[in-house]
């Protein structure tokens, strides 16, 4: 006994002593990776010295004599924050992350690979102006230089999946160009939805007819006034399961926005305020890196860029400021193929039989697999069906514009150096692939607004549907060109605006788009009416604005609809009462917001589910029920409001109602209790920024990867918008990605923020540190003037040139 005694007692200690030990050994690979900010470094290739002083959020601000010094140095400032996001963001676009996180990749890679960004990012770089590419390779080679003398002390994630990051080259940083694109491509999974709710409930039925989004019910246009001239008219789930795999490691982003700004004639500095938040997926590290580079004489531009660009892409120099929104154009259509019943490698098109083009891939997988898949090609781009989306034995090929060769690289470099409206536009054609609206003011008092995307022109054919592929009639037959695009410069009332809706009205002769969001640009306008002349305060203020105007319009349907019903119970007419009372402000705390948007969701789900059955419902909250339901309250008399379950009668829009509205409080009464007052909005809708590798639970208290929960106020449609996969209501996946207020007046009065934190190391104090200002909806000062800079700097780094033997 007594030597048991001992035993276990031994045990004990070297259980112990194991414990200690992995706790150093995790503080340790988390510390390594530590960022040092305040140590001189010397890089090769330098010319003369670079200066970077970092603020408090450790935001860096480069001063260089020379370009190619910038660009340097930027690669590798840029490195000692992110590394390990540039290096996941360049294996997704290149379709290898399967070789770092096992087989459950495979499918994404597969994706990623059928639309060919490396290939188009090589052809956009040997077609690139020789400044460009000096540019681009100066700044790898910043980022290389790094990785060469930190191979020791490479980020925890490196450590964690046993890899090393290869050498970064010129077109890795162009593989953003395909990224970005993807991310604006809100085709993905919508029309597969369609195609397979048609086939289902059949495409002349009147039920699909009503399911269909009418852009021409979306009044609330970005530019008003735009008019073309006559004579301008024109011619005439497989992704979604494969980009869900992208979305939990914070690839596949949800994508809108807001910006807008006024003339100096409505400002209180007399000159014009420019604001922007982009509203993307919400993760950690955040998709933005905020840098403000300086070239003594040639540049001033301060923004945000994305994790493996040396450019900034939304901000502003000393003459211009800009912000973007997605403009969510149709680029992607899809077409139904004729398959060679003789020979599987061929496809019909215009009478005859073309031979696919059969690309096979090798994926490497983690352990040392390798599983070899094939791509086949029509003309237009990858056969991208199965059973699931298209139908069995369907072959349907996607033609998407972001395979086409554009420049948004170039675009942005100038933007970076733009200096009038003129100049401005001029960057801003080679936004193609990347749709969005950009907003403009400048500090001679100019505001403007212009829609910059590749819209196809489409001969015959809405983009919608799934289309007939064996003739080139569905064919696109060109872009809408520049000049044509919807674009409004000082305009008389002082004021543009954009939040992803519709960007012209119905006289605009070509097909934009099919589903737009009328709900944040509606407010925007309501609270720019409110004032005749705003300030910085102002502009921050209406960012964190959180009331609906859909949840006006809707309730203002089904509130009184609720009063007249005389069976409610005590605990419905609690909750109704709420909701009566309600203000249409989503704040955190109120209990009506959480009680009208289970309603919502029940209600939804009701109408739709006997339709369409389990499986497309799902598929038709995740993409295609904002639009519906916006119609179908104000068609009582509409086929769906009616139950096809039950054969012997046919239930009223009323009816649908009361069930759902019961089924809703019931479902609050079990997950918050019994008293109504007590619930609130906050309780079911909070946001925890997470870290891709944060699945692993173990990893995540281990090396507290996530931050958070914190809850929110909001929601997906006011103009701080915070959202959620309808499906999985509500807990936040995406929102303001950043805000920003620029003031032309004086820069330094301008204002910033972003979600998670300046550094993507998770040891790092600044590994989510402006998440709690971000939350209370607060901002840190935006500096662009040196002796400003200076005086706030908590660190200092010079960045000079080594020795050469």
């Amino acid at each position: 006994m007594k030597k048991l005694k001992i035993f276990g007692g031994g045990l004990l200690a070297l259980l112990i002593l194991a414990f200690i030990g992995a706790l150093i050994y995790a503080g340790h690979i988390a510390r390594k990776g530590l960022p040092d900010y305040t140590t001189d470094v010397k890089l090769k290739n330098m010319t003369d010295e670079v200066v970077v002083y970092r603020d408090a959020y450790a935001v860096p601000h480069l001063f260089a004599k020379t370009e190619d010094d910038l660009y340097r140095a930027t690669g590798y400032v840029m490195a000692q924050d992110r590394l390990w996001q540039m290096d996941l963001i360049r294996r997704a676009t290149s379709g290898r992350l399967a070789e770092i996180f096992g087989e459950g990749l495979v499918d994404a890679d597969l994706l990623m690979r059928a639309v060919r960004i490396p290939e188009k990012s090589r052809r956009v770089l040997a077609a690139s102006d020789p400044a460009m590419v000096k540019s681009l390779a100066a700044f790898a080679d910043g980022v290389n230089q790094y990785i060469e003398s930190h191979r020791t002390r490479l980020p925890l994630e490196f450590t964690l999946l046993n890899y090393v990051p290869e050498p970064w080259a010129p077109e890795h940083s162009l593989n953003l160009i395909g990224y970005i694109a993807w991310m604006g491509s809100d085709r993905i999974g919508i029309e597969g939805f369609f195609y397979r709710a048609g086939r289902l409930l059949g495409f002349d039925s009147q039920a699909y007819r009503e399911l269909l989004p009418d852009p021409a019910s979306t009044k609330t246009v970005i530019h008003p006034d735009f008019k073309l001239p006559p004579t301008k008219l024109p011619l005439a789930a497989w992704l979604g399961e494969r980009t869900g795999a992208l979305a939990e490691l914070g690839l596949a982003p949800s994508a809108a926005s807001n910006n807008w700004a006024v003339s100096g004639d409505r400002s209180e500095t007399g000159k014009p305020l420019v604001a922007n938040d982009m509203h993307l997926d919400l993760f950690l590290p955040g998709i933005w890196y905020q840098m403000h580079q300086v070239v003594e004489g040639k540049l001033d531009v301060t923004g945000v860029a994305f994790a493996g660009s040396p450019t900034v892409v939304a901000g502003h120099n000393g003459r211009i400021a800009w912000g973007m929104t997605f403009v969510h154009q149709d680029a992607m259509d899809f077409y139904k193929e004729t398959i060679n019943p003789r020979n599987p490698l061929e496809y019909r098109f215009n009478d005859a039989w073309r031979p696919l083009e059969v690309r096979p891939e090798s994926i490497r997988v983690k352990g040392g697999k390798i599983v070899v898949r094939e791509i086949r090609y029509t003309h237009r781009g990858p056969i991208v069906s199965d059973e699931k989306d298209f139908g069995k034995g369907e072959a349907v090929s996607m033609r998407w514009l972001g395979m086409d060769d554009s420049n948004e690289m170039r675009a942005v470099t100038k933007l970076n150096r733009a200096g009038n409206w003129n100049e401005f536009c001029d960057a801003a054609r080679d936004l193609v692939a990347v749709g969005v609206n950009v907003v403009y003011g400048d500090v001679d008092g100019n505001i403007g607004m212009y829609t910059c995307a590749g819209v196809p022109i489409r001969a015959k054919g809405d983009g919608l549907a799934v289309a007939p592929g064996e003739t080139d009639e569905y064919d696109w037959k060109g872009l809408v060109p520049f000049e044509e695009l919807p674009h409004t410069y000082n305009p008389p009332d002082g004021a543009v605006s954009s939040a992803n809706n519709k960007p012209a009205d119905e006289t605009y002769p070509y097909l934009i788009g099919h589903s737009f969001d009328p709900n944040r640009i509606e407010r925007i306008r309501q609270m720019l009416a409110e004032k005749p002349k705003f300030s910085v305060e102002d502009f921050a203020r209406m960012q964190a604005d959180i009331k609906s105007v859909r949840a006006e319009k809707m309730a203002a349907l089904l509130v009184p609809e609720l009063l007249r019903m005389t069976d409610l119970a005590p605990e419905e007419k609690a909750a109704l009462d709420l909701l009566k009372a309600w203000d249409f402000r989503y704040t955190a705390d109120g209990a009506a917001p959480l009680i009208f948007e289970r309603l919502y969701q029940r209600l939804a789900r009701d109408i739709t589910e006997d339709e369409l059955g389990p499986e497309l419902e799902d598929d038709f909250l995740a993409t295609a029920s904002g639009d519906f339901m916006a119609g179908i309250l104000e068609r009582p008399d509409s086929v769906w409001w009616d139950d096809v379950r039950t054969k012997d009668k046919r239930e009223s829009a009323s009816e649908i109602l009361r069930r759902s509205y019961g089924l809703a409080v019931a479902s609050l009464e079990n997950d918050f209790g019994g008293d109504a007052q007590s619930w609130s909005w906050g309780q079911a809708h909070s946001l925890t920024l997470k870290h891709p590798l944060s699945q692993v639970r173990l990893l995540e208290r281990a090396f507290r990867l996530n931050r958070g929960p914190f809850k929110l106020g909001g929601n997906f449609d006011t103009v701080n918008a915070f959202s959620y996969p309808r499906s999985r209501p509500f807990q936040v996946t995406a929102g303001p990605s950043q805000r920003h207020v620029f003031d032309t007046a004086d820069w330094n009065r301008s204002l910033s923020i972003l979600p998670t934190g300046e550094c993507g190391v998770p040891a790092s104090p600044h590994y989510g540190d402006q998440a709690k200002l971000y939350i209370e909806d607060k901002y840190h000062p935006d500096y662009v003037a040196r002796d400003l800079i200076e005086k706030s700097a908590k660190y200092r780094m010079r960045i000079g040139k080594a020795e050469t033997p």
